[in-house]
């Protein structure tokens, strides 16, 4: 564990934007390729992956952690805190680890280092995947686990389960699970409305685009409210961004929206998109504007295998100790993790790092410049990654790979 400490830390204070990650990628390597795994780079730009082929022949099994950091800067006060300054889609930014993948590379190198150990016992082969870009490549580039299968992550060797965790705010050490939908899918949107630009002083003379946002913000902000059966599943949509005009007295030409699109079922998620693109075109159209929408998938839902979640439930026990296991509702965050969950079996949880004694409703959640990591809580997270590799190997479930 102080080993763990010691790269989360250092991982910490040097945090790389996502498709950047290249000193983050050599301090993970050098010490895999120390223990004496398979290592190989630059996968997704600066992905790695450790084999560790066991003495004995036998199934393989996966271990995810991601490596980026956020375009945030950093306001806890640490002694390692983040001074990084870089640039993100043509603007300077701190870049702060604001959302824990420090502490799932020090886990997962923690979790490498004790199953090296055992290499000779092992029956099977296990895969320690280091993700570049989980928080999405930056504009106009490709990457993450997307792009890590699209080089054949899963060919050679081809692992028949996968287990990633991620930190969170919770009870210290405990670990939190659900099955079949734990995080939702991710959709950004983009819409261009298209109006004509005149003086401000005679909007009869054009058609006013502005006007035109804010009848359609209002309307899609009521298609999860008034048009969707949300007892079925959750749906959020968010606009994040507006862009329009440049002078006070100048109806301009265009507005551009942008936002995001949250769902756990994939038939709403069809729904929503058609219904979101038919009310732009139409709330357009009757002021005599254009509405051009187009939707991005950034993840699917996070899908855990309801029967290798089963399966996984005594190791997670084990890991938490008089910590626990605790059932989590769904969160309407994303994780493309999703993705590798698409091609094989999965299973996604969460570990409790939230200093000991505060209430919840003071932690700062991830994401803010105040995020922190409870370091006495690491020691389960490697628990449980070590005894989930072990127990698969000794103890592969029967699983429906369709």
């Amino acid at each position: 564990m102080p080993k763990v400490i010691s790269w989360r830390r250092d991982i910490h204070q040097h945090p790389e934007l996502s498709n950047r990650e290249v000193r983050t990628a050599a301090k993970v390597a050098a010490p895999l390729e120390k223990l004496g795994l398979e290592v190989r780079t630059g996968i997704a730009h600066t992905g790695v992956v450790g084999i560790l082929t066991g003495g004995k022949p036998g199934p393989v099994v996966a271990l995810r952690a991601d490596m980026d950091a956020l375009p945030v800067t950093e306001q806890t006060g640490l002694p390692f805190a983040s001074k990084v300054v870089s640039e993100f889609n043509g603007q300077q930014t701190g870049v702060m680890h604001a959302c824990g993948h420090d502490a799932h590379v020090a886990m997962l190198m923690g979790a490498a280092e004790v199953l090296a150990k055992q290499q000779a016992e092992l029956a099977g082969t296990i895969m320690f995947v280091f993700q570049p870009a989980e928080e999405g490549p930056p504009a106009g580039e490709e990457g993450g686990a997307k792009m890590m299968l699209a080089e054949g992550l899963f060919a050679n060797p081809s692992p028949s389960a996968i287990f990633g965790l991620h930190v969170w705010p919770g009870e210290s050490g405990q670990l939190q699970v659900k099955t079949e939908g734990i995080m939702a899918a991710a959709d950004s949107f983009q819409i261009t409305v298209k109006g004509k630009q005149v003086h401000g002083s005679s909007p009869w003379r054009g058609i006013d685009p502005i006007n035109v946002t804010g009848q359609l913000i209002n309307a899609i902000n009521l298609i999860p409210a008034r048009q969707i059966d949300v007892t079925k599943a959750p749906a959020v949509v968010s606009f994040g961004q507006v862009h329009g005009g440049i002078r006070w007295n100048i109806i301009p030409d265009d507005v551009k929206l942008e936002g995001t699109i949250r769902t756990f079922d994939s038939e709403m998620r069809e729904d929503l998109i058609a219904r979101m693109a038919h009310t732009s075109e139409h709330i357009a159209k009757a002021s005599g504007a254009e509405a051009d929408f187009h939707v991005h998938n950034f993840a699917a839902v996070t899908w855990n295998d309801p029967a290798l979640t089963e399966w996984a439930m005594p190791s997670l026990q084990w890991a938490a100790g008089d910590k626990g296991v605790a059932a989590i509702k769904p969160i309407t965050g994303a994780e493309d993790f999703s993705f590798y969950q698409q091609q094989i079996p999965g299973v996604f949880f969460f570990l409790g790092i939230s200093p000991e004694g505060k209430p919840l409703s003071e932690v700062p959640p991830n994401h803010s410049p105040m995020f922190d990591v409870n370091e006495a809580a690491l020691v389960n997270g490697v628990r449980a990654l070590t005894g989930l590799a072990l127990d698969y190997l000794a103890n592969p479930p029967e699983l429906n790979k369709s």
